[in-house]
């Protein structure tokens, strides 16, 4: 890997592989950030790295910004960055996108690796302070290389491709859940407005009444087929309502039909009333005659 790994190589290593194999170690550190960087490896590049990482923590704690403090942990599987309190993964490096890990020999408290990012295939240099525990925590992921690639010898790059396809469907899985929250937003929004939409609107059946025409008088014209209509002018009078005709023939006390000048006429006399009146029409206009 570097030289932090190679000068420890023939030492026995500090760990036990089944804490790095089945379980992981923990490391608590102040995280300074991370910073892309144009290579891969090399000691003069994480060295630039950490001034520029340094700098700009500087300007932040003269604007009263603490270092955040994370936890580590380390495995063969890779260096998981996580909230101390909440336990949420901030960052998931895994171990084969880890290509340099060095501590620093200026400054004991500072350690590095670079590890090229899953989505951006950038080159990421993560920048960590550390009072006591800088060179251990690189010896510990310089371990965990270790077991990961006998592993990998052992299982002839089978775990390795395992790994990877794990990998990636766990970040499927991830994409799939955020697409998922985001449809249930849209249903949530779809259903509100769908009762918004049900409130103002008139209910089923309902007929909205629609104000009569009127002519050039601002009168109701007349309808042959609704004579006797009860909707009221704009003037506010109402025409008399038109009596109807009853076919019953009414009579009175003595039995005899009611005399009806609208229904009456000359043939409805007998024809000996009708003769006398005849007559009588004959002399009267004699008499005016000669007179």
């Amino acid at each position: 890997m570097n030289r932090a790994f190679s000068r420890k190589k023939d030492k026995t290593w500090m760990h036990t592989p089944e804490a790095l194999s089945k379980h992981y170690i923990p490391y608590n550190a102040k995280f300074l950030g991370s910073t892309e960087v144009e290579q891969p490896k090399g000691t003069e590049v994480v060295r630039d790295a950490v001034r520029k990482l340094k700098f700009a923590r500087h300007i932040k704690k003269s604007e009263g910004q603490k270092t955040p403090k994370v936890e580590l942990q380390i495995s063969i599987y890779g260096v998981k960055i996580l909230d101390p309190k909440t336990k949420e993964v901030q960052h998931n490096c895994q171990l084969h996108r880890i290509s340099f890990c060095a501590d620093d020999k200026t400054d004991k408290r500072i350690f590095t690796f670079i590890c090229k990012d899953s989505e951006s295939n950038k080159h990421l240099c993560y920048v960590f302070d550390s009072e006591k525990c800088a060179e251990e925590i690189t010896l510990t992921i310089g371990q965990a290389f270790d077991l990961a690639y006998r592993k990998f010898l052992e299982s002839g790059g089978k775990d390795v491709e395992t790994r990877k396809q794990i990998a990636g469907l766990q970040k499927r899985i991830q994409e799939l859940e955020t697409e998922n929250a985001e449809l249930k937003n849209k249903v949530q929004d779809l259903e509100n407005q769908l009762r918004i939409t049900q409130v103002h609107a008139p209910p089923a059946g309902s007929v909205t009444p629609k104000s009569p025409s009127t002519d050039i008088f601002d009168m109701v014209p007349f309808s042959p087929i609704s004579p006797q209509s009860s909707t009221p002018t704009r003037n506010g009078t109402q025409p008399p309502p038109v009596p109807s005709r009853s076919t019953e023939i009414k009579r009175d006390l003595f039995g005899a039909e009611p005399f009806d000048p609208f229904s009456c006429g000359a043939g409805d006399f007998p024809p000996d009333i009708q003769s006398k009146l005849d007559e009588m029409q004959r002399q009267r206009w004699r008499g005016s005659k000669w007179d």
